[in-house]
């Protein structure tokens, strides 16, 4: 129990270092992801992945959103099993840091659901 313990403390910077280097936007989107957060379309949640805020965006940030959110989970996974914790461990550290760093006029969503502009 001791070193499973010490290897999820090891694995947090490792994880954090990890999701910053990570290149979420996907090219080739009619909007990029800082577009659609800066114009209030997604937002981060506590899950670690992307939100909807805005209902009425169009099918190209819904599809850049649940390609980006794949692709999150995937990475989520992989780090995980190379740390040897769980998903959902992974998840709420991945989604309180991009909560963190979310800038000022960005959306977050707030564990009671609702969306919050910070």
């Amino acid at each position: 129990m001791t070193s499973r313990l010490s290897l999820r403390f090891l694995a947090i910077p490792a994880l954090i270092v990890m999701l910053a280097g990570m290149g979420w936007s996907a090219p080739g989107w009619a909007i990029d992801l800082h577009q659609a957060k800066a114009q209030g379309f997604v937002g981060e949640q506590p899950n670690g992945y992307l939100g909807l805020v805005n209902p009425g965006a169009s099918g190209d940030v819904k599809a850049m959103m649940n390609d980006i959110n794949a692709k999150r989970r995937q990475e989520y996974e992989a780090i995980a099993q190379r740390t040897n914790t769980t998903l959902d461990v992974v998840e709420a550290l991945a989604g309180k840091k991009a909560i963190e760093r979310t800038p000022s006029g960005q959306y977050v969503k707030l564990p009671s659901g609702k969306w919050l502009k910070k």
